[in-house]
């Protein structure tokens, strides 16, 4: 009586040679990058709550608070202050917005960069595991950074445009300028990576 034969297995994949294998192994030199962001993130955390802490006792009426705003947000003006005003206000609201922009960005590096050049989370059936790294490469990546970078930009730009008094018309023309740069290049790599990914699928079919 014959054995029931077994499916043949996976294919022995072969061993990399010793230079691939270093070279390869060379991508978790980009490790201690991607930690580095994440302490960068923690100093974010606190330069937020630093921020939001002045902004309420300014809002309270102390004047140290209000002084430490004016100096951090840049704000000038020709008339002495009398309290919180609706200009610093908004100056320091989109200081804490410009935190949190650049908060996501560096999570979007970290966690994308890590996981598309270094290795593999396994977040897979994780209930928190962010919906765009479940496709995620470097071109999905780089469209990301784009608009994250034109949300960081447009932040800085509505600063100028509150305080344009005290901006030259050069200045407001060329962070005009640099904007839609900005807005161009992400526009270009979102196009160019529409296009690999038609070219790709009308290859497969």
């Amino acid at each position: 009586m014959s054995s029931p034969s077994t499916p043949p297995g996976p294919p022995d994949r072969p061993a990399l040679q010793p230079l691939p294998r270093l070279i390869f192994a060379s991508r978790w030199l980009q490790l201690p990058l991607y930690l580095g962001l994440i302490v960068a993130q923690a100093l974010y955390v606190v330069q937020f709550w630093v921020e939001l802490v002045h902004l309420v006792e300014a809002a309270f009426g102390n004047t140290d608070a209000l002084a430490q705003l004016v100096t951090s947000s840049g704000y000038r003006s020709n008339t002495p202050l009398t309290g919180l005003n609706e200009t610093i206000f908004m100056r320091v609201v989109r200081a804490l917005l410009d935190v949190v922009m650049i908060s996501n960005l560096l999570i979007m590096v970290s966690v994308g960069g890590y996981e598309t050049f270094v290795s593999r989370m396994g977040l897979e059936s994780h209930p928190d595991q962010p919906e765009w790294l479940s496709h995620v490469n470097a071109s999905v990546l780089k469209v990301k950074l784009g608009t994250a970078i034109i949300g960081i930009s447009s932040i800085h730009l509505l600063k100028t445009f509150i305080n344009a008094e005290n901006y030259t018309e050069k200045v407001l023309l060329w962070q005009t300028v640099i904007h839609i740069a900005f807005l161009l290049s992400a526009l270009a790599i979102a196009l160019t990576d529409r296009l690999m990914v038609a070219t790709q699928r009308s290859a497969e079919h």
